[in-house]
């Protein structure tokens, strides 16, 4: 069987109360191997909730590189790295919208998407926070990005799959602890398929300067 992957990530999003930013949703949108919107996703999906104020004075930028968010099962917001509520650190943020930007870090944990708003105060007065995306990394285990790891916003060498139908395939843990029984482990990455292995019985999409993953049967 030769079918293509979409891998899966998560999103979250900026809410407004009053004219204080609140924290990201948690994630729920499905988005492509490489951080981009797609139709397969991995790892676990959440529903929304009532937005939480975020407090301020963290930094000029919300959520700018190397701040830490809190972790939840429905919110996110920006807290000091050093707090005790502090869960997860961002490693790249970029402006724009994820499908048209740099993609995130390989072992990338999960992705937020910050909406754009024009509150009357922002992080640094301008009267608009644009729109963007941080990548982000859990502060402790586990790392769903880490190759074998079962989640993240890219599909990765070292990362196991399963076929999910219609010509998907998505992310399994390979200690096989996960929901699903992984069934393919993506062993290379390289610039066609014709530079797989004779072992290859999977080619996974990749994306980047290697977009095409060689993976063996487990």
């Amino acid at each position: 069987m030769h079918v293509r992957s979409s891998a899966g990530a998560v999103w979250g999003l900026l809410a407004l109360a009053g004219v204080l930013l609140t924290g990201c949703q948690s994630p729920s949108a499905g988005v492509a191997e490489d951080g981009r919107p797609g139709g397969s996703a991995s790892g676990t999906t959440t529903g929304g909730s009532p937005p939480v104020t975020r407090p301020s004075g963290y930094g000029a930028v919300f959520l700018a590189v190397d701040e830490c968010s809190s972790f939840g099962t429905t919110s996110f917001t920006e807290v000091p790295c050093a707090g005790e509520r502090a869960a997860a650190r961002v490693v790249a943020r970029h402006d724009g919208t994820v499908r048209d930007g740099p993609r995130c870090p390989a072992t990338t944990d999960f992705v937020l998407h910050i909406s754009e708003q024009r509150p009357s105060s922002d992080e640094d007065g301008d009267g608009a926070v644009p729109q963007g995306y941080a990548c982000m990394r859990n502060l402790q285990p586990p790392h769903p990005g880490d190759p074998g790891g079962g989640g993240g916003p890219r599909t990765i060498v070292g990362d196991c799959v399963y076929s999910s139908g219609d010509g998907q395939v998505r992310e399994a843990a390979c200690d096989g602890k996960g929901r699903q029984e992984p069934e393919y482990k993506v062993t290379e990455a390289v610039v066609r398929r014709a530079d797989c292995p004779v072992s290859t019985a999977l080619y996974v999409r990749l994306g980047g300067e290697r977009p095409v993953g060689c993976a063996r049967p487990l």
